[in-house]
């Protein structure tokens, strides 16, 4: 991981080398000088960054630079609809759910949404969910299940809101609905884990017919300090949890838990947004396009078998 001299290197080259672009439109500038200076950014970028730990990954998986849920759906739908509101009580901002289209293809969205600042994050709970998120995006699904549209989820949380309100208006049951009633949704259904996906928070709107991961997002049961809290009584341990609790990208594909890794630039998606975005694009119209070709029967089916034997065990 890069550490904070080198980082500075890195941002004052690309500061040079956007002003130098910039310089260069309808101006003569030595072309030479602009690829030494990216040639060197590269080199800078993949010594830092070729040899991540699994807590190297969660940094960037929790950094307030990585994209969000809706830097990805602004590049990936040409239209968004938002939709607010769970019908019971009320609307709860760390999520997001609402409808929207590529080409002339409709999709329903159900995104946990940070914030990019304290005044930001405040608004959306920090991304973590209420139980009145897990029902609006529930009620969103039914309604892509009426209207035959598929569901895309995108998931960047640190876990469902812990706190005595939340608790009280049944957040474990919202949880567990959404879950169960994703098993049985009769459209295909598209997970995309962008940032962090901790704990039953993730888990309740993570149900689809294929689970894709970016590169340095992490999917795992708790936090890295929860865990180290549980099992050592020490929360300090949290690097070694991190290395022990097998949260990357890789990990999980080598576990077969998820389907796909989406591969990002040296040092993280907001190297390169766009890219990354369209990555994602080119999965859920593939994945999609699959699906769709089966039976409902297959298709709930198949879903079915993927959670009931999802993973592989390791015995020593």
């Amino acid at each position: 991981m890069a550490d904070k001299k080198v980082e500075d290197e890195i941002l004052e080259l690309e500061q040079k080398l956007e002003e130098l672009k910039n310089i260069s439109k309808g101006k003569n500038v030595n072309i030479e000088s602009i690829k030494e200076i990216q040639e060197k950014i590269d080199s800078l970028k993949k010594d830092a960054y070729k040899n991540l730990t699994a807590w190297d990954k969660v940094v960037l998986a929790r950094s307030p630079k990585r994209p969000t849920s809706l830097d990805f759906i602004d590049l990936i739908f040409d239209d968004f609809i938002e939709f607010h509101g769970d019908r019971y009580s009320k609307d709860d901002k760390a999520t997001i759910a609402g409808i929207g289209t590529i080409g002339d293809k409709n999709f329903t969205i159900v995104a946990q949404q940070k914030g990019r600042n304290t005044k930001e994050n405040i608004e959306r709970n920090f991304g973590m969910p209420n139980p009145e998120s897990y029902r609006k995006g529930l009620r969103l699904m039914k309604q892509a299940e009426k209207f035959k549209r598929p569901i895309i989820t995108f998931i960047d949380t640190k876990g469902a809101y812990p706190g005595i309100e939340a608790e009280e208006k049944g957040q474990g049951e919202a949880i567990a609905r959404s879950m169960l009633e994703m098993c049985r949704l009769k459209v295909p259904i598209i997970v995309v884990v962008i940032g962090e996906g901790s704990s039953g928070g993730a888990l309740a709107i993570s149900v689809g017919d294929k689970i894709l991961m970016l590169e340095n997002s992490i999917y795992s049961i708790l936090s890295p300090e929860g865990y180290a809290s549980i099992l050592w009584k020490d929360g300090s341990k949290v690097k070694e949890a991190t290395e022990e609790m097998k949260l990357t990208a890789k990990d999980l594909y080598d576990f077969k838990i998820v389907d796909k890794i989406i591969k990002e630039p040296l040092g993280g998606a907001e190297f390169d947004v766009e890219k990354v975005a369209k990555s994602i694009k080119s999965e859920i119209l593939k994945n999609v396009k699959e699906l769709e070709k089966l039976d409902t029967d297959t298709l709930l089916e198949n879903r079915y078998q993927k959670f009931r034997n999802i993973g592989e065990y390791i015995r020593e």
